[in-house]
């Protein structure tokens, strides 16, 4: 399932493409027909992220809310077509297009046309997702607090921290050392401070380069070339569709997908096991800390 960078990613390439602008709007897999009717030809007024969710903002206050779920994909790509047909491919619920760009949702849990009501309920449901300004980790810290439940089975649950899914929680957890079996309320508050911070700072990575950067030595680089080249690093980001993962990095991770590897830290077999519905991978050696 797309974690929360994705979905940001995601809002972010829609917003390029059509945001302040007239749209088409239509489903031609169909099952969205009637209300992509209502909204073809309006101006499409910003896409907008929380944790897993997007929401389509459009004029006369009409949203689209997408979940992409385990295999929904939206691709944004850039057409030669002006005003002539885009061959579809595939089964495409929502297909938003301009005379420059197209964008396709496949496969979603959830493409729905809501009220604002129906956001608002949407966003109290969920903890606070890191990319959002008005991200706020004490509420976070309240329930992790007080929970027996696991902190493997609280960083996957929406409702305690949004936008993080299962690569982010093993590998923070592995470079924090936190034991993934430690329930919530032994927790030390530094060691959630510190995961947070963390969190935050790797989450807007994932949204620059398009892929998941936990490596020490990724992450540093990933750091200074922001720092140092932000509009170079916008161009790149600029060239994700949202069709593939970004490929700037080589795909490595500490402990995820590596069951039964050696740790690169100490060198003990890393152990995996299903914990809040997805595969937990950790060292048992190493992560030890409360």
């Amino acid at each position: 399932m797309p974690e929360g960078h994705t979905i940001h990613a995601q809002a972010r390439r829609l917003d390029r493409a059509f945001q302040g602008r007239p749209v088409r709007v239509s489903s031609p897999q169909g099952r969205f027909a009637e209300s992509a009717a209502l909204l073809d030809g309006g101006v499409f007024e910003g896409a907008e992220a929380a944790g897993k969710h997007l929401f389509l903002h459009h004029e006369g206050d009409r949203i689209v809310h997408v979940h992409l779920g385990l295999i929904g994909a939206f691709s944004v790509l850039p057409h030669g077509c002006g005003d002539g047909d885009v061959p579809v491919t595939g089964a495409v619920r929502l297909r938003l297009r301009d005379d420059a760009h197209v964008a396709d949702l496949r496969g979603p849990n959830v493409c729905a046309l809501i009220t604002d009501e129906k956001r608002e309920s949407v966003l109290a449901r969920l903890g606070p997702d890191p990319l959002r300004e008005d991200a706020d980790p004490d509420r976070a810290w309240a329930k992790i607090s007080r929970s027996g439940r696991s902190i493997a089975e609280l960083l996957m649950d929406q409702s305690v921290v949004a936008g993080v899914g299962n690569v982010y929680r093993c590998e923070v957890l592995f470079r924090h050392r936190v034991d993934p079996f430690r329930p919530g309320r032994e927790i030390r508050r530094a060691t959630w401070n510190a995961l947070w911070d963390d969190i935050a700072a790797l989450l807007p990575l994932g949204v620059a380069y398009g892929q998941i950067l936990t490596m020490t030595d990724q992450v540093e680089d990933a750091q200074a070339w922001l720092a140092r080249a932000p509009e170079e690093v916008g161009a790149y980001t600029a060239t994700l569709t949202g069709a593939a993962h970004g490929t700037h990095f080589e795909r490595r991770f500490s402990v995820y997908k590596r069951t039964g590897e050696p740790c690169r830290v100490c060198g003990s077999t890393i152990r995996t096991e299903k914990v809040a519905g997805r595969q937990l991978y950790w060292c048992g050696r190493c992560q030890r800390r409360r």
